[in-house]
C-alpha cells in the first residue's frame, strides 16, 4: 500500500520500502514507504491547507461526513477486520470488535461535537460582554500502535477532526495496512483530502519528525513510555500540546474471600486479550496467601484448555504476537523471572516464531523486575503472594507505571479504601483492570501518561479557547436614548 499525502497515493520521494509481516503465517503480506523529511514536509503543508479549509467547515457538515464515515466503516466491515488480522496476528473476533468500535467512536463524537457550546460570561463592567469561544486547536499528529490499530486509530482521529483540525496519522510500523485503509474510508466520506493525511515510516523517524515541527499543534500518541518520553521532548520547543496513553504494569488484586475460580476466569479475561498485547490487561496478580494456591490450580486448568493457532479458526482464543523479537523480549522476561527463583508452573515457552504459551510464574517476590518496572507485553501470569490490604497497595504502587488497576474483594467498603489508595488512572472493583469505555476518561499516572481519551473529555482537548470582548457594546443604560 501507498500512503496518502494530500488525497494522492504516493511512494516515499526516495523509494525506500519497508516490509509488512503476517506475524501468524509469517509471511510478508505487503510493502509501504518509508516516508522521507520531503514526503513529511509535504503533508505538513498539506495540513496547513487542510485545517483552514476543515476548520471552517460548518458542524453540522462535519457531522454529516463522519456519521457518513461510520456508516463505510460497518459496509467495509469484512475487509477491515480481515487485514487487521493478517497484519496484528489477533483472533477475528477481537478484530471485528475493533471495527464496531470505530463505528462508535466515529459516530459518538460525530454527534457529541453538536453539544458543545460557546458561552457569553457576564463582565464586571455592565456595558461590556465577554464572548469564549472554542476553536480548533489546528493540526494534531495521531500516533497509534500495533495493538489495536483501528480502535486507537479511532480514538484520536474522530475527535480531532469532529472538533475541526486536520490529522496527520503515523500508523505503527508493524501495522499501516488497516490505518490506510481507514483514512481512504475517511477521504471518500468527504473530509477534505489537506484534512487527513497518512504517513508510513519508523516511529523514530517519523514520529519525532511530527512531533518536533512548529507546524503541529498538538500531539496524541498510544505506544512506549520511551516514545512517549522521546516525543515530548521532540515537542516540548514548540510547546506543542502532547497526549500520552503510555505503558502499565497493573496489578489485579485478589483477596482471600473470593471464590478462587471466579477470580481466575476473571484474570484470564483481562490477561490473555490480544495474546497479552493490551496496556491496561492485567500483568501483576497480588493474592492473598490463604487462596493463592487454590486460584493458581483454577488458572493452570482454564489456560491449559487455550486454544492458540491460526487466528481465522473460529475456534481460536488467542492468536501470535506482533513479531518475533515481541516473542524473544516475553521469553526472555519468563527467564530472568525464574532465574531470579520464580517457578514456572505453566507455559513459558514460545512456537512457532511468533507464539507464546500462556504462562503462570508462582512465588514471584515484590523484589523482582516483573513485580514492579517490567512490562510483560504477553500472555503472561506472575503470582505474587500477599498478606495484608496494606502489604497489597504498597506493592501495587511500588511501580512507576499506574495506568490501571484490579480488585476482587468480598468486602466491597475495603475495596473502595484500596481503590482510593492505588496510584493509578483507573481501578475495577470486582474485576481485572482491563475495562474501558468509550464514556470514561482512560488514561494514567506516573509514567503510563498524561491526558484522557473518551467521550468524557477528549473532544474538550481538541479545542483552544479564545475570549472576545465587546467593550463598551452596551453605550447606555438608557433603552430610550
Amino acid at each position: 500500500m501507498k500512503m496518502t499525502i494530500n488525497g494522492e497515493k504516493v511512494d516515499s520521494s526516495d523509494q525506500k520500502t519497508m516490509e509488512i509481516w503476517d506475524p501468524a503465517a509469517h509471511a510478508v503480506i505487503d510493502t509501504v514507504p518509508c516516508a522521507s523529511t520531503e514526503d513529511l514536509d509535504r503533508a505538513l503543508q498539506a495540513a496547513q491547507m487542510g485545517k483552514e479549509i476543515w476548520g471552517d467547515t460548518p458542524v453540522q457538515k462535519r457531522t454529516e461526513i463522519l456519521c457518513r464515515a461510520a456508516e463505510l466503516i460497518e459496509k467495509e466491515k469484512k475487509e477491515l477486520a480481515t487485514l487487521l488480522v493478517r497484519e496484528t496476528g489477533k483472533i477475528y473476533p477481537q478484530a471485528e470488535e475493533e471495527i464496531d468500535n470505530a463505528v462508535a467512536l466515529f459516530s459518538g463524537y460525530a454527534q457529541k461535537v453538536r453539544h458543545i457550546y460557546d458561552s457569553v460570561l457576564p463582565d464586571a463592567e455592565a456595558k461590556s460582554i465577554i464572548m469564549v469561544k472554542r476553536e480548533p486547536v489546528g493540526v494534531v499528529a495521531c500516533i497509534v500502535p500495533y495493538n489495536f490499530p483501528i480502535d486507537l486509530y479511532s480514538h484520536k482521529v474522530a475527535p480531532a477532526l469532529a472538533a475541526g483540525n486536520a490529522v496527520i496519522v503515523k500508523p505503527a510500523s508493524d501495522t499501516p495496512l488497516a490505518d490506510i485503509y481507514l483514512t481512504d474510508l475517511l477521504i471518500r466520506a468527504g473530509v477534505p483530502a489537506p484534512a487527513i493525511q497518512v504517513v508510513t515510516g519508523k516511529g523514530s523517524v517519523v514520529g519525532n519528525y511530527l512531533a518536533e515541527s512548529p507546524l503541529v499543534n498538538a500531539v496524541s500518541l498510544t505506544g512506549s513510555t520511551q516514545a512517549g518520553i522521546s516525543v515530548r521532548e521532540a515537542s516540548a520547543k514548540n510547546l506543542s500540546r502532547v497526549y500520552l496513553e503510555l505503558g502499565g504494569n497493573d496489578a489485579m488484586i485478589i483477596f482471600d474471600d473470593v471464590d478462587p475460580k471466579e477470580a481466575a476466569k476473571e484474570a484470564v479475561n483481562g490477561r490473555i486479550l490480544n495474546a497479552g498485547q493490551a496496556c491496561c490487561s492485567a500483568k501483576r496478580f497480588l493474592v492473598q496467601k490463604g487462596i493463592k494456591d487454590a486460584f493458581i490450580r483454577e488458572l493452570s486448568a482454564i489456560l491449559s484448555d487455550i486454544k492458540i493457532g491460526d487466528p481465522f479458526d473460529p475456534d481460536t482464543q488467542m492468536g501470535a504476537l506482533i513479531n518475533e523479537t515481541a516473542a524473544v523480549e516475553v521469553e526472555r522476561a519468563v527467564r530472568e523471572t525464574v532465574a531470579a527463583g520464580a517457578v514456572c508452573v505453566l507455559g513459558g515457552k514460545r512456537f512457532n516464531r511468533n507464539y507464546f504459551e500462556p504462562t503462570i510464574l508462582d512465588q514471584v517476590t515484590r523484589e523482582m523486575d516483573i513485580a514492579r518496572n517490567q512490562e510483560v507485553f504477553g500472555p503472561v501470569f506472575p503470582v505474587i503472594a500477599f498478606d495484608t490490604a496494606e502489604e497489597a497497595i504498597e506493592i501495587a504502587n511500588q511501580s512507576h507505571y499506574g495506568l490501571s488497576g484490579g480488585i476482587m474483594c468480598g468486602d466491597l467498603e475495603k475495596a473502595y479504601y484500596i481503590a482510593g489508595k492505588l496510584d493509578t488512572g483507573g481501578v475495577i472493583l470486582n474485576g481485572s483492570g482491563l475495562y474501558r469505555t468509550f464514556d470514561m476518561p482512560f488514561g494514567g499516572h506516573k509514567l503510563s501518561g498524561m491526558g484522557n481519551e473518551g467521550f468524557y473529555n477528549t473532544l474538550d482537548e481538541m479545542f483552544k479557547v479564545k475570549s472576545i470582548v465587546f467593550k463598551n457594546f452596551c453605550k447606555s443604560n438608557d433603552v430610550n436614548s
